[in-house]
């Protein structure tokens, strides 16, 4: 469905971030600033701010299936993005959604926060190891998370080749594992099983990272919602998170946001 003047649209399906760093409000941020129309499926209510989580409701799985039928069957999309689905039923509704939806689908695994606070209920890592990640053309799963659904535990870069296939054994055309909590340069594999893409970014000095993830993953899907190939999606999103992470600034008592708008306020 092409519509007269309209940029290319994507759309997030994840929780809100009521801090602004992560989340819907981290995701609506990158793609307007990558030039694309962001579009939101809610999940999830979090009072979020930076030192944690401290509290979380999800919605009814009929609001979430609500919201996405609204905006698809009329607006249409080129792309959509998954992150914070906190239960096996809304897992299960939203993989049944993005499967009927021939569009890209990039999986944000999301398990735990920044802070270390779950996001994700036990229970439903298997509805995301049997019918969310089937169902991924990218997924991007972190250190942490490749740990939550395979066991594999990534130690240093050669492990990186390990969790990447482990992963792929669940179904996603492609799997982007980020290394960016491994010492030295932060280095992330992206493979489909046959092709690897090794890409490589110096490691800022900055603790203040929140949202770096849900940035990434919707850097990645407003790629592929302008027509871009995995590979060149996901070069350009790394670009774009690296310098977000550089210009990253704090906020309250904690852990600031990285700057979504950082190419606006760089000479």
């Amino acid at each position: 469905m092409s519509v007269q003047g309209a940029p290319p649209r994507v759309l997030t399906v994840a929780g809100s971030d009521s801090g602004g760093g992560a989340g819907i409000q981290a995701d609506l941020k990158t793609m307007l600033a990558l030039g694309v129309h962001g579009m939101s499926v809610i999940t999830a209510v979090t009072a979020q701010n930076s030192v944690g989580v401290q509290g979380a409701w999800e919605l009814p799985v009929e609001a979430v299936r609500a919201q996405y039928r609204s905006v698809v069957d009329d607006i249409g999309v080129q792309a959509v993005k998954t992150g914070m689905l906190a239960s096996a039923e809304l897992v299960e509704a939203v993989a049944e959604l993005i499967s009927g939806t021939d569009v890209p689908a990039v999986v944000d695994p999301v398990g735990v926060s920044k802070h270390g606070d779950p996001l994700l209920a036990a229970s439903a890592l298997d509805s995301v190891r049997a019918r969310l990640l089937p169902a991924a053309t990218v997924a991007t799963p972190n250190l942490d998370e490749v740990i939550q659904l395979t066991g594999v535990r990534v130690e240093s870069g050669d492990d990186l080749r390990r969790a990447a296939e482990a992963v792929l054994e669940y179904g996603p055309r492609w799997v982007l594992i980020k290394g960016g909590h491994l010492s030295g340069d932060a280095v992330d594999l992206l493979t489909d099983g046959s092709a690897e893409h090794w890409l490589r970014a110096p490691r800022h000095d900055n603790r203040h990272t929140h949202g770096t993830g849900c940035t990434l993953a919707s850097a990645i899907a407003s790629g592929l919602a302008k027509g871009l190939a995995v590979p060149e999606a996901v070069t350009q999103a790394k670009e774009y998170v690296t310098g977000a992470i550089a210009a990253g600034f704090a906020l309250g008592a904690g852990i600031g946001p990285v700057d979504h708008g950082w190419r606006f306020r760089s000479p």
